[in-house]
């Protein structure tokens, strides 16, 4: 075999692993608003809300999580100063919705690096109900989202999850952080998941409390920077899986720019090769970048026409992510396939620049993320 040929071949592997991870993807996920498997019993619920400034969407997110169909549930909120602005609009939605039991807690419990985790801990401790959700502000929460997680809870999960699906963006960089959140990384989770390799995300994170009080509670989750890999790996410890709602919640974006974007997916990045070094690592083999330069290159070698080897790993790639985004009810406009190539060129910095130290910011906290550990510093900004 000659090293043209060995090119092509290499690059026509990553296309059907692209290709092959679509299909498990697809045939785990239901489309958007696909109703949840039906469940026998409906015990009540303490759902856990760390809250911090108003956002874009506080006003919609926090009336649909007083308006969920579930016979009994609870509403915690935390937040670590009680001057914070969301703390009104809190209180004029529970004002609004009186049925519904709602509690705001106010404090700030340091029990590690992550501000998140830190501003769970309250709502944890006060939880009343066995079954507990840990639920950012920016999810919104179909009427029916209890339900969507307790269905997928099986006989060996030790944790349910929903990854976040990119809607409603504004402008192209938001079109771009739906690429990244939607047919590439909500596309793999579910694809691992699918394959018996299920990773927490910490958008939705539905726990039996007991089992998790019976393994170091919620303070377990502060052995790793993100509350998310430590979830992982705590509940694959204990013999459980990690399982995925079948069809997954929305995170309306609104307006995003260039350099929140590229933030936001380095802190991410950066999380994983930290945490989950050896399932990072291949991360370098993702996207259109690494299948066209094969092709290229072995169409250079070869003589063939380059435009042809580009045109066909291009559609190899995007095509079936863009069949995958229409199927499942997902985001896709006429903006998509541009916004595909830039997170595509991306990638590959965003990689690098995990291998790399310095600091990230956190929802106003600064974080120095090392090769093993970080460090928090408060933010100037203040809460």
């Amino acid at each position: 075999m000659d090293m043209a040929q060995a090119l092509a071949l290499a690059s026509g592997a990553l296309v059907a692993i692209n290709l092959a991870s679509i299909l498990v993807a697809g045939k785990r996920l239901k489309p958007a608003g696909a109703p949840p498997p039906r469940i026998d019993g409906k015990p009540p619920v303490s759902i856990v809300i760390p809250v911090r400034g108003i956002e874009r969407f506080s006003d919609e997110t926090l009336a649909r999580a007083f308006r969920l169909d579930w016979p009994r549930y609870e509403l915690l909120f935390c937040v670590a100063h009680g001057n914070d602005p969301i703390v009104a609009l809190i209180e004029k939605t529970a004002a609004a919705h009186p049925h519904v039991e709602a509690r705001i807690l106010v404090g700030d419990d340091r029990i590690g690096a992550n501000p998140k985790l830190n501003n769970c801990v309250k709502g944890w401790q006060a939880a009343r109900h066995a079954w507990v959700i840990l639920a950012d502000s920016n999810v919104s929460m179909p009427t029916d989202y209890i339900q969507h997680l307790m269905a997928d809870w099986r006989g060996d999960s030790g944790l349910v999850c929903s990854t976040p699906l990119g809607s409603r963006p504004e402008g192209f960089w938001a079109e771009v952080e739906c690429m990244f959140l939607n047919t590439q990384q909500a596309r793999w989770q579910y694809a691992g998941e699918a394959l018996g390799l299920g990773f927490a995300q910490g958008k939705s994170m539905l726990w039996a409390k007991p089992m998790l009080d019976a393994n170091g509670g919620i303070h377990a989750l502060n052995a790793e920077i993100a509350e998310d890999a430590a979830s992982t790996k705590l509940v694959n410890r204990i013999g459980l899986k990690v399982h995925l709602v079948s069809s997954p919640f929305e995170q309306p974006l609104g307006r995003r720019t260039g350099r929140e974007i590229w933030s936001r997916q380095c802190r991410w990045s950066r999380l994983r090769r930290v945490t989950f070094p050896h399932f990072f690592a291949p991360e370098i083999l993702l996207g259109v970048l690494p299948p066209l330069l094969l092709a290229l290159a072995a169409a250079a070698l070869a003589g063939t026409s380059l435009p042809l080897a580009a045109l066909l790993v291009l559609a190899g790639i995007y095509l079936p992510e863009a069949a995958l985004a229409r199927a499942k009810g997902w985001r896709l406009s006429l903006l998509s396939l541009p916004a595909l190539i830039v997170r595509d060129f991306l990638l590959p910095a965003i990689w690098l620049r995990a291998w790399l130290g310095g600091t990230i910011d956190w929802r106003g906290n600064t974080m120095t993320i090392g090769t093993a550990a970080c460090e928090l510093k408060e933010a100037a900004a203040g809460p």
